[in-house]
């Protein structure tokens, strides 16, 4: 069964790993799990074929033995519950290492996607000035809340899970801001998961494809 993703064919971000394809390769990387790739133009993304297999026109999307998902949190937990490495085999870890993945999308990353649309989408509205202050509080009252559970631990819960792994990609997008550098124990966390063997083959891979 060859599993296939599709993926920007010329990312946005140049590769520098914020496209949400990557998380997803980083979580086959760490169950050992190869892939495929398919990459995708912006005007693809908006054909009938595409849209099959996700009706929003985003990516990544995954394909397996005739299963087709879309959503990168979904595809994680996907992932995570075919082969070991990314979530305990105890219940109530299990649960806990889910519930940081829905935090990791649900809490955290909707203000950091805030702030680039603010920058990159909203930047030139007359109200752009007195919004960007606001969004950049709700950015660091989440931050300095994940700071304090965080404390001084490796890991969110106990060993490295899919839920570090989906936190450490939402963090990520902070990293051009600054924001990250203002709290000392997280930034030391993503880099932690950065120096993952398995980010650094998935970081390569992407960054070589959008690259080529």
């Amino acid at each position: 069964m060859t599993i296939t993703l599709t993926v920007f064919d010329r990312s946005p971000d140049g590769g520098r790993g914020l496209a949400r394809d990557t998380r997803v390769r980083w979580a086959l990387e760490e169950v050992g799990q190869p892939y495929e790739v398919r990459p995708v133009t912006f005007e693809d993304m908006k054909q009938p074929d595409h849209l099959d297999r996700n009706p929003f026109g985003q990516i990544p999307t995954y394909e397996e033995d005739g299963l087709v998902l879309f959503e990168s949190g979904s595809i994680l937990l996907h992932i995570a519950g075919k082969a070991p490495g990314l979530l305990p085999e105890d219940p109530q870890a299990r649960a806990r290492a889910i519930t940081w993945v829905f935090a990791a999308v649900n809490t955290v990353e909707p203000p950091i996607l805030e702030l680039q649309n603010a920058k990159l989408i909203e930047g030139d509205k007359p109200w752009a000035g007195d919004r960007l202050p606001m969004v950049l509080d709700r950015i660091r009252k989440r931050l300095r809340e994940l700071s304090v559970h965080l404390e001084d631990a490796d890991w969110l819960d106990g060993p490295f899970s899919a839920g570090d792994l989906m936190m450490v990609s939402v963090l990520q997008r902070l990293k051009p801001s600054g924001l990250l550098d203002e709290y000392p124990n997280l930034a030391a966390y993503v880099a932690r998961g950065e120096a993952r063997p398995a980010y650094q083959r998935a970081f390569a891979d992407q960054y070589a494809f959008n690259n080529r």
